[in-house]
Protein backbone atom coordinates (compact mmCIF):
# COMPACT_ATOMS: atom_id res chain seq x y z
CA UNK A 1 0.00 0.00 0.00
CA UNK A 2 0.98 3.52 -1.57
CA UNK A 3 2.28 6.04 1.57
CA UNK A 4 0.39 9.30 1.99
CA UNK A 5 1.72 12.04 -1.10
CA UNK A 6 3.40 14.92 0.01
CA UNK A 7 2.05 17.73 -2.22
CA UNK A 8 4.26 20.89 -3.28
CA UNK A 9 3.21 23.94 -4.96
CA UNK A 10 5.63 26.67 -6.80
CA UNK A 11 4.77 30.39 -7.00
CA UNK A 12 7.15 32.70 -8.69
CA UNK A 13 8.54 35.11 -11.06
CA UNK A 14 8.24 34.92 -14.35
CA UNK A 15 11.92 35.94 -15.49
CA UNK A 16 14.82 34.83 -12.98
CA UNK A 17 17.75 36.74 -13.66
CA UNK A 18 20.61 34.48 -14.52
CA UNK A 19 22.44 34.88 -11.58
CA UNK A 20 19.48 33.57 -9.86
CA UNK A 21 18.84 30.32 -11.67
CA UNK A 22 21.91 28.24 -10.17
CA UNK A 23 20.55 28.74 -6.52
CA UNK A 24 16.34 28.38 -7.47
CA UNK A 25 17.56 25.10 -9.35
CA UNK A 26 19.36 23.46 -6.67
CA UNK A 27 16.91 24.11 -4.21
CA UNK A 28 14.01 22.64 -6.48
CA UNK A 29 15.86 19.76 -6.34
CA UNK A 30 16.63 19.58 -2.60
CA UNK A 31 12.84 20.13 -2.37
CA UNK A 32 12.12 17.40 -4.91
CA UNK A 33 14.59 14.80 -4.19
CA UNK A 34 15.00 11.97 -1.82
CA UNK A 35 11.59 12.22 -0.56
CA UNK A 36 9.10 9.21 -1.84
CA UNK A 37 5.53 10.01 -2.32
CA UNK A 38 5.47 13.57 -3.70
CA UNK A 39 3.07 15.67 -6.09
CA UNK A 40 3.71 18.73 -7.72
CA UNK A 41 1.45 21.70 -8.01
CA UNK A 42 2.44 24.17 -10.67
CA UNK A 43 0.28 26.55 -13.07
CA UNK A 44 2.97 26.00 -15.66
CA UNK A 45 3.73 29.91 -16.20
CA UNK A 46 6.68 30.70 -17.81
CA UNK A 47 9.96 31.15 -15.65
CA UNK A 48 9.73 29.75 -12.08
CA UNK A 49 6.48 27.57 -12.56
CA UNK A 50 7.81 25.93 -15.96
CA UNK A 51 11.15 25.03 -14.10
CA UNK A 52 9.53 23.25 -11.16
CA UNK A 53 7.43 21.23 -13.36
CA UNK A 54 10.18 20.19 -15.32
CA UNK A 55 12.70 19.06 -12.53
CA UNK A 56 9.42 17.40 -11.08
CA UNK A 57 9.46 15.39 -13.97
CA UNK A 58 13.15 14.93 -14.39
CA UNK A 59 12.76 13.86 -10.71
CA UNK A 60 10.26 11.23 -11.22
CA UNK A 61 7.86 13.26 -9.38
CA UNK A 62 4.00 13.32 -11.31
CA UNK A 63 3.10 17.08 -11.60
CA UNK A 64 -0.73 18.28 -11.55
CA UNK A 65 -1.51 21.81 -13.66
CA UNK A 66 -3.44 23.86 -12.55
CA UNK A 67 -4.77 26.07 -15.37
CA UNK A 68 -6.17 29.29 -14.29
CA UNK A 69 -9.70 30.16 -15.57
CA UNK A 70 -9.10 32.24 -18.29
CA UNK A 71 -7.60 32.04 -22.10
CA UNK A 72 -4.28 31.29 -20.39
CA UNK A 73 -2.58 29.81 -23.08
CA UNK A 74 -2.53 32.77 -25.30
CA UNK A 75 -1.07 35.11 -22.20
CA UNK A 76 1.79 32.47 -21.26
CA UNK A 77 4.29 35.39 -23.27
CA UNK A 78 6.47 34.66 -26.28
CA UNK A 79 6.13 31.45 -28.74
CA UNK A 80 9.33 29.35 -26.29
CA UNK A 81 6.94 29.95 -23.17
CA UNK A 82 3.87 28.35 -24.82
CA UNK A 83 5.86 25.75 -26.51
CA UNK A 84 7.33 25.11 -23.00
CA UNK A 85 3.76 24.80 -21.59
CA UNK A 86 2.34 22.63 -24.07
CA UNK A 87 5.38 19.76 -23.93
CA UNK A 88 4.78 20.08 -19.90
CA UNK A 89 1.13 19.60 -19.66
CA UNK A 90 1.08 16.79 -22.36
CA UNK A 91 3.72 15.29 -19.21
CA UNK A 92 1.49 15.95 -16.67
CA UNK A 93 -0.26 13.14 -14.51
CA UNK A 94 -3.36 15.08 -14.02
CA UNK A 95 -4.78 18.91 -14.78
CA UNK A 96 -7.31 20.69 -12.94
CA UNK A 97 -9.14 23.30 -15.23
CA UNK A 98 -10.32 26.20 -12.30
CA UNK A 99 -13.60 28.49 -13.65
CA UNK A 100 -13.53 31.61 -15.27
CA UNK A 101 -13.06 34.46 -13.96
CA UNK A 102 -13.68 38.13 -14.58
CA UNK A 103 -9.94 39.54 -14.88
CA UNK A 104 -6.60 37.93 -15.48
CA UNK A 105 -5.50 39.11 -12.27
CA UNK A 106 -8.42 37.07 -10.45
CA UNK A 107 -7.58 34.26 -12.54
CA UNK A 108 -3.98 33.99 -11.39
CA UNK A 109 -4.58 34.80 -7.63
CA UNK A 110 -7.63 31.87 -7.82
CA UNK A 111 -5.09 29.50 -9.07
CA UNK A 112 -2.70 30.92 -6.72
CA UNK A 113 -4.93 30.04 -4.19
CA UNK A 114 -6.10 26.93 -5.34
CA UNK A 115 -2.26 25.70 -4.80
CA UNK A 116 -1.64 26.76 -1.65
CA UNK A 117 -5.26 24.92 -0.35
CA UNK A 118 -3.93 22.00 -2.06
CA UNK A 119 -0.38 22.15 -0.82
CA UNK A 120 1.70 20.75 1.96
CA UNK A 121 4.03 23.16 1.49
CA UNK A 122 5.21 26.31 -1.03
CA UNK A 123 8.35 27.08 -3.40
CA UNK A 124 8.34 30.20 -3.84
CA UNK A 125 10.97 31.81 -6.53
CA UNK A 126 10.67 35.49 -4.54
CA UNK A 127 12.45 37.93 -4.21
CA UNK A 128 10.96 39.09 -1.67
CA UNK A 129 8.77 42.44 -2.69
CA UNK A 130 5.30 43.01 -3.11
CA UNK A 131 3.16 41.64 -6.39
CA UNK A 132 3.24 43.93 -8.95
CA UNK A 133 -0.73 43.18 -9.63
CA UNK A 134 -2.99 40.66 -8.19
CA UNK A 135 -2.02 37.26 -8.25
CA UNK A 136 1.65 37.82 -8.11
CA UNK A 137 4.42 36.03 -6.26
CA UNK A 138 4.13 38.37 -3.49
CA UNK A 139 0.12 37.71 -3.09
CA UNK A 140 0.42 34.10 -2.82
CA UNK A 141 3.11 33.67 -0.42
CA UNK A 142 1.25 36.18 1.85
CA UNK A 143 -2.21 33.70 1.44
CA UNK A 144 -0.03 30.87 2.22
CA UNK A 145 1.69 32.58 5.57
CA UNK A 146 -1.91 33.23 6.66
CA UNK A 147 -2.90 29.56 5.70
CA UNK A 148 0.06 28.27 7.99
CA UNK A 149 1.21 26.67 4.78
CA UNK A 150 5.05 26.42 5.07
CA UNK A 151 6.87 28.54 2.46
CA UNK A 152 10.70 27.73 1.06
CA UNK A 153 11.77 31.18 -0.26
CA UNK A 154 14.29 30.39 -3.27
CA UNK A 155 16.22 33.33 -4.35
CA UNK A 156 19.74 35.41 -4.34
CA UNK A 157 19.61 37.91 -1.60
CA UNK A 158 20.47 41.32 -3.22
CA UNK A 159 19.43 40.30 -6.50
CA UNK A 160 16.09 42.08 -7.86
CA UNK A 161 14.21 40.70 -10.49
CA UNK A 162 13.42 42.75 -13.62
CA UNK A 163 11.76 45.93 -13.91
Amino acid sequence: MAGPVTRIGVTGHRVIPSSVLPVVRSGMRRQLGGESGLEALSSLAAGADQLFADIALDSGVPVTAVIPGMDYEAHLGDEAARSAYRRILTACASRVELPAEPTHEKAYMAAGRWIVDHADRLVAVWDGHPARGLGGTGDVVAYARSTGVPVTVLWQPGVLRAP
